[in-house]
């Protein structure tokens, strides 16, 4: 096992065995909006992120804890290195095709709760009808084979999941993102913008 993955897999899980536990005590880092956060991130990894998109440390994905680590070198440490930018979502691709074969090799399941909602992020940030329905299949049948004391914290991921499945309905992508990637928003997509929490 080569150390670059467990280095970036304890610095994202932390140290708590729990999911819930491990869920709460992590939270600040995988959500909220942070610049702190986000200049550590770039530190510590944005090189890694570019070796890994240019080709380097393709072998992590023979095993599964390697394929979650390239995983979340492609979808979520873009989203803190290069916020508000097209470059956050420019290796979303990637992720995709780690997280899809992956999942039809079976290698989600060898990972704890915790970890397989980040190997099935990849689907609920794709602008893909058919990639959100897949989503919603993952985190459903997650949420329902965890603990009891573990259901709410899982309840609440597979809320993000039909949320974000219902905006790509609706508008075929994010229309949060359109700013970002230089994309016209339709009258409809500027007046759901204007609502409350309608950006993730």
């Amino acid at each position: 096992m080569q150390t670059g993955i467990e280095d970036l897999l304890a610095f994202w899980f932390g140290s708590e065995t729990g999911d819930s536990a491990t869920a709460e005590a992590q939270k600040k880092l995988w959500w909220a909006k942070d610049a702190v956060v986000d200049a550590e991130i770039r530190e510590r990894y944005g090189a890694l992120v570019a070796a890994a998109a240019g080709g380097a440390h393709r072998e992590w994905a023979r095993e599964p804890r390697g394929r979650l680590a390239l995983i979340l070198l492609f979808d979520q440490f873009p989203r803190n290195i290069y916020r508000d930018t097209p470059q956050a979502f420019a290796h979303d691709g990637l992720a995709l095709r780690l997280a899809i074969d992956g999942i039809t090799a079976g290698a989600d399941r060898e990972l704890r709760a915790i970890e397989r909602v980040f190997f099935y992020l990849p689907l609920e940030h794709a602008e893909s009808v058919d990639m959100q329905e897949r989503s919603v299949a993952l985190f459903t049948a997650l949420a329902a084979g965890v603990p009891e004391a573990d259901r709410s914290s899982f309840a609440g991921f597979l809320d993000y999941a039909v949320r974000h499945r219902d905006v790509v309905h609706r508008f075929g992508r994010f229309p949060h993102r359109n700013r970002i990637l230089g994309r016209e928003s339709t009258p409809e997509e500027t007046a759901f913008l204007a609502q409350p929490g309608s950006s993730f």
